[in-house]
């Protein structure tokens, strides 16, 4: 899986080819936490099966991240958060973690689209 990011303006890039799924509530409990590292080209998305008010916190996250909250793949928020005291909120059905810098280009109203690869 790979995660495809469409700015406004209709043009396209890849943000991450390997996509990891936190789709268990153990998963979605862990996320990055006490992970060593975060590689280049790594995402990990939460799908959630609606739309609410979703909490990313980083305790026992040792690195920063780009996290985007999206509802039906439109970006809602875009927030880099620090390691061990990082904490966002914002509605979604979908929430995807980035290594830090790999969302800079990324802005509300944007698309973010989960497929597989070509």
């Amino acid at each position: 899986m790979r995660l495809r990011h469409e700015p406004v303006d209709g043009t396209a890039d890849v943000l991450a080819t390997d996509v990891e799924f936190a789709d268990s509530l153990w998963s979605q409990t862990r996320g990055l936490m006490f992970r060593e590292s975060f590689p280049p080209g790594a995402a990990l998305a939460f799908p959630f099966g609606r739309a609410k008010t979703r909490d990313v916190h980083m305790l026992f996250v040792r690195f920063p991240i780009d996290v985007v909250w999206a509802v039906g793949e439109v970006v809602q928020r875009v927030e880099r958060l620090r390691p061990w005291r990082g904490y966002a909120r914002e509605r979604a059905d979908l929430i995807v973690e980035l290594p830090a810098g790999a969302a800079a280009d990324v802005s509300e109203g944007d698309r973010v689209v989960l497929e597989s690869p070509p």
